[in-house]
């Protein structure tokens, strides 16, 4: 992580343990916090108790999608203030209107590429600093 880089705070929300696993892991090697949650409903309860800079979010997972994660956020204006969604799926295809009109324009393919994330922190740094 470069010095003039702010670290970031990431919430990684993936009912798959390897690939959350994985992510976490990417996230920490390039210098940055990572909280988990296995599902949505695990999310909420951490976006009511913290403040993260990006969310890597699955849609599909038990109990809550993604879709309905960003649902509740956009009914929690607080909770969303600085968020940068990036969903994180393995398909999205007929998704990607809905996801637009829920307001969530950053679509990656699964599996998550270090070059990508790396590419997501720099944008967000950038935007911060905005």
């Amino acid at each position: 992580m470069s010095t003039d880089a702010k670290r970031l705070r990431f919430l990684v929300v993936e009912d798959t343990d390897d690939i959350r696993d994985l992510m976490v892991r990417m996230v920490v090697r390039e210098g940055h916090d990572a909280d988990e949650a296995v599902d949505g409903v695990e999310a909420v309860e951490a976006l009511q108790d913290n403040a993260y800079d990006v969310m890597l979010l699955d849609l599909t997972m038990p109990r809550m999608s993604g879709e309905d994660v960003v649902r509740w956020l956009n009914e929690h204006p607080d909770r969303r203030a600085g968020l940068r969604i990036v969903v994180v799926t393995a398909w999205a295809g007929d998704r990607r209107a809905v996801l637009q009109e829920l307001g969530v324009h950053d679509v990656v393919q699964k599996p998550l590429r270090a070059q990508r994330l790396r590419e997501l922190i720099a944008e967000t740094n950038v935007e911060t600093l905005l």
